[in-house]
């Protein structure tokens, strides 16, 4: 970040959420480019952790990205906010898995309403 609004590796687009894991790496949100990055401490550019390939639904994609969290494991939790579901990405994962929600909006039991946090 801080390199002005945008696509780079360097820079963000409507960053909302960050978590910062036990070696100091910091976690974004990158809503508005449809991604999660993450920086390791020092580093000039973030490294894309789950999605980047544009809005949608696929399991190689999220839709406005919103809270996250990383667990001692390095296995990332997204609340894919567009997309009304929770997605779980291993470390080094190319795509991640919907362990909640993914069954349109909604207030059934399997059901989200736009997840944010």
């Amino acid at each position: 970040g801080g390199n002005g609004q945008g696509a780079g590796l360097n820079q963000l687009n409507q960053a909302y959420y960050l978590f910062v894991d036990r070696q100091q790496n910091v976690y974004v949100s990158d809503s508005g480019n449809h991604r999660v990055m993450k920086w390791e401490k020092g580093a000039k550019e973030g490294i894309v952790v789950a999605g980047g390939q544009g809005a949608g639904s696929a399991l190689t994609q999220l839709w406005n990205p919103y809270g996250i969290f990383v667990d001692t494991l390095g296995t990332l939790y997204v609340a894919d906010a567009s997309n009304n579901r929770v997605m779980r990405w291993t470390q080094g994962a190319t795509q991640g898995t919907v362990i909640v929600g993914g069954n349109g909006q909604g207030a059934g039991a399997n059901q989200f309403y736009y997840p944010i946090g």
